[in-house]
């Protein structure tokens, strides 16, 4: 019988120790990668300039004729310009065609 108390009394801090750890684990394999993603996206957008090829999350591949606060304009074609948020442009153009030859 007091086998079976000491026995639980030993186990009280492998809870707390156990949440800590899996914590951790979420903390470097979830949390830590989307934060260092949205940084450099966040980098990506304040270093754009006009002349960049860009591809945007729709996958409308243009370059960059005009630029505003929070908008650009991409033309996509010889006089076909499109109005995008700054937030849209997903890469470069090269960036996009280096990833495409890699895969």
């Amino acid at each position: 019988m007091y086998s079976i108390l000491l026995q639980g009394q030993q186990n009280n801090w492998s809870f707390p120790l156990m949440m800590v750890l899996m914590f951790g684990i979420l903390y470097f394999f979830m949390i830590r990668p989307q934060q260092k993603k949205a940084k450099d996206q966040k980098k990506f957008t304040e270093e754009i300039k006009k002349g960049d090829y860009v591809v945007t999350i729709g996958g409308v591949h243009g370059r960059i004729a005009e630029m505003e606060d929070d908008t650009i304009i991409v033309e996509v074609e010889r006089g076909a310009r499109i109005r995008f948020s700054k937030s849209a442009v997903s890469m470069e153009s090269t960036k996009a065609a280096a990833k495409k030859a890699a895969s």
